[in-house]
């Protein structure tokens, strides 16, 4: 039996890059490989943080650990109410939280208590 066509069919070898200028292509290539792989070190502007929520740069230990030792009572405290609402494992995955904080909570507790001992 013959076949129609040969095995692969005959195909012209043209490539649209034939025409192209080898060298423009390497340079095209080379700056999209720094773009993606090396991106500048200095950028044009400097990143501006958010002043949103800033902490003053000289406020005292003392007050920085009693306003994160108050803020981790408060969220001890909505964790274990929120559990309250909840069936297991979503409740046993809360206390555990809830228990975290309050161990954060403690930590902060004793470091107040090296800053003033009573």
């Amino acid at each position: 039996m013959i076949k129609p066509t040969p095995n692969p069919p005959h195909t012209d070898n043209v490539s649209p890059y034939d025409c192209a200028d080898p060298k423009k292509l390497h340079e095209a290539a080379d700056r999209a490989l720094d773009y993606h792989l090396n991106p500048p070190k200095d950028p044009k502007t400097p990143r501006q943080p958010s002043t949103m929520f800033a902490i003053v740069p000289d406020i005292n230990t003392e007050s920085l650990l009693a306003h994160a030792c108050e803020s981790l009572a408060s969220a001890s405290i909505m964790a274990s109410d929120l559990a309250g609402f909840l069936d297991s494992p979503h409740r046993n995955a809360l206390l555990g939280i809830a228990q975290i904080i309050m161990l954060g909570e403690l930590a902060v507790n004793r470091a107040l208590d090296n800053i003033d001992p009573q």
